[in-house]
């Protein structure tokens, strides 16, 4: 775990035996896309706490979809009575405490069902009041209808989002951002593969352990996302090469937004296990953990 706690000394938090108190975090999640979604859960648990900056829990909806038997492997930590659902149906008693963390992590998916309408606006209003979001990888999928979600999540994918959502965003081959306002749906990618990921922004606190580019594991790389990108930074982009079936320019793979007083770090990476024991991605999401829970000011 040097690699974790190279991070935190790099980025001026102190070690792990410092005095510093530890970041709350809540993991959201109980349906998702991505079958994996409970050991993901559980591998992000696994190394924000190994790292000694962060104490996480893990907060499901009763009704899960998509888990299988990995529910049970991987429990949540909220006591609930789980049932196993063929299609993704609203969980009317989901209620997470929203203000009694720094932080909440998304690993919600593609086709998930809508949270309750209070839930929804305790989660914009503890975002808007200084709380820290992240999104990974297929939560950027989730809940296409949301507007108050899209604005935060900066750029989507799926659920019929297409250009009245907002444009796209990448860099194309003169390393220009180019705000794209042409039809068309959001999000795709190509085969899986390993690909290289090129820093943006190396002076963001995020970023700064990184070096200017580095191979990342294999999984999927989104492309032709769609958002409102409003208060955006691009942090990383990684080129979606034809040769994997892409589309020939460079997409943003981690990038932040400020919503309110809040600041959200949004991460497309995470398909696959292998990619949540990938050193540089746990130091990824690490980095951007700190930094949405206000840790390290610009």
């Amino acid at each position: 775990m040097l690699t974790i706690l190279s991070a935190c000394l790099v980025l001026g938090f102190g070690t792990v035996s410092g005095t510093s108190a530890r970041i709350k975090v809540l993991i959201v999640d109980g349906q998702n896309n991505h079958a994996n979604w409970p050991k993901t859960s559980y591998l992000m648990h696994e190394f924000l706490e190994v790292s000694g900056r962060f104490e996480v829990d893990i907060y499901r909806t009763r009704y899960t979809w998509n888990g299988g038997a990995l529910v049970e492997q991987y429990p949540a930590d909220n006591s609930a009575e789980f049932t196993a659902v063929t299609q993704p149906e609203t969980d009317h008693e989901f209620f997470p405490e929203f203000s009694e963390y720094d932080l909440v992590i998304s690993n919600f998916g593609w086709k998930s069902a809508a949270w309750p309408n209070a839930t929804q606006q305790a989660f914009v209003r503890f975002i808007k009041n200084g709380g820290g979001f992240v999104v990974v990888h297929a939560a950027n999928n989730a809940f296409p209808d949301w507007r108050e979600y899209n604005e935060i999540i900066g750029l989507g994918g799926w659920g019929g989002r297409n250009e009245s959502d907002g444009p796209y965003l990448y860099y194309d081959n003169n390393h220009n951002l180019v705000t794209d306002t042409s039809p068309g749906n959001a999000g795709g990618h190509g085969f899986k593969h390993a690909f290289s990921i090129r820093v943006r922004e190396p002076k963001h606190p995020i970023m700064q352990s990184f070096a200017p580019t580095w191979v990342h594991a294999k999984d999927e790389l989104y492309n032709r996302l769609r958002g409102p990108a409003k208060n955006i930074t691009i942090l990383a982009s990684a080129f979606d090469s034809p040769e994997h079936n892409g589309f020939g320019r460079h997409e943003p793979v981690a990038f932040t937004i400020n919503y309110g007083q809040g600041r959200v770090f949004h991460t497309t990476l995470g398909h696959g296990d292998n990619v949540y024991q990938d050193d540089n991605f746990q130091k990824l999401m690490i980095n951007g953990a700190i930094w949405a829970a206000g840790g390290n000011n610009e």
